[in-house]
């Protein structure tokens, strides 16, 4: 539905949503920048608030899911880990893992979950699922930390191609942000979408190269693997950081590729549908 507004003339302006595509309004996402960094920050304080450990929790989380891990795939299955320790491996898969699974979630909530704010004010949604991306950078740094601290343990150097890991960081940002604009939005009108998140997300894991190399899965499987846009990424993530075999840009820029299609369609989507947020939800 539109508005009316009367002038001092008298002149009747009716004001009413755009249809098709809306063209993203960069100028104002800067001038709303402050309330990005308040709704990142609201979600760091409210996922330690009155907790008994505060921010342990983002170095016991990627630690206990390695040692179940090593334990179950590295001991007892054999699980191979391209001559690293496997540790070592599986950790180097879970850090950017964690970091898009936990965009991806908060992401697809994020809508829904700022109602109020919906309904009352206007700003520009696209800022409430871009938050969550900022939101998890903390955990994503306290990891890395804790990655430095194995590396030395087990003896592993950092090979030259670290220098990628920003790069490959903001590939995982992109995807996560990408299908959360997609859930984002499918959340506002089919609940459903918040119950389905969860799960979608730990059956990804088993289909992404986190516990197991690329090099495993052969066949037409293989090309499936190499359409997931994170299967790339954490391949090359792990040769960045090791430098034990030169970084696969082939599949790298795959997992790029379905990224940034999913990224800019999340975009049009959601930007197509948000008019109707404030009365659907």
């Amino acid at each position: 539905m539109g508005a009316q507004e009367t002038d001092m003339s008298g002149a009747l302006t009716i004001i009413e949503p755009r249809k098709g595509w809306n063209p993203i309004d960069f100028r104002e996402l800067w001038r709303f920048r402050e309330l990005l960094y308040f709704l990142a920050w609201r979600d760091v304080k409210v996922k330690y608030r009155q907790t008994a450990i505060g921010v342990l929790w983002a170095v016991l989380q990627p630690v206990l899911a390695m040692a179940v891990f090593s334990v179950l795939f590295g001991r007892y299955a054999g699980m191979p880990s391209d001559g690293v320790p496997y540790p070592i491996f599986v950790f180097l898969g879970l850090l950017p893992w964690q970091y898009f699974a936990a965009v991806l979630g908060r992401s697809s909530q994020s809508v829904v979950s700022g109602a109020q704010m919906v309904t009352k004010i206007y700003f520009p949604r696209l800022i409430m699922p871009a938050s969550s991306a900022i939101a998890a950078l903390p955990d994503f740094a306290i990891a890395g930390l804790v990655l430095g601290f194995l590396m030395a343990y087990y003896g592993v150097g950092v090979g030259a191609g670290v220098l990628l890991v920003p790069l490959l960081v903001l590939l995982t940002l992109m995807n996560a942000v990408g299908f959360g604009l997609w859930l984002s939005a499918l959340n506002v009108k089919y609940r459903d979408v918040q119950f389905a998140v969860p799960f979608l997300i730990q059956l990804w894991m088993f289909v992404t190269p986190v516990l197991y190399p690329s090099s495993l899965v052969g066949g037409p499987y293989g090309i499936l693997l190499a359409l997931n846009p994170m299967g790339g990424v954490i391949e090359a993530f792990r040769s960045a950081v090791l430098g034990h075999r030169p970084v696969p840009l082939p599949a790298l820029a795959v997992s790029a590729a379905v990224g940034a299609v999913v990224f800019v369609a999340g975009l049009y989507y959601f930007r197509r549908v948000e008019r109707h947020f404030a009365d659907v939800i």
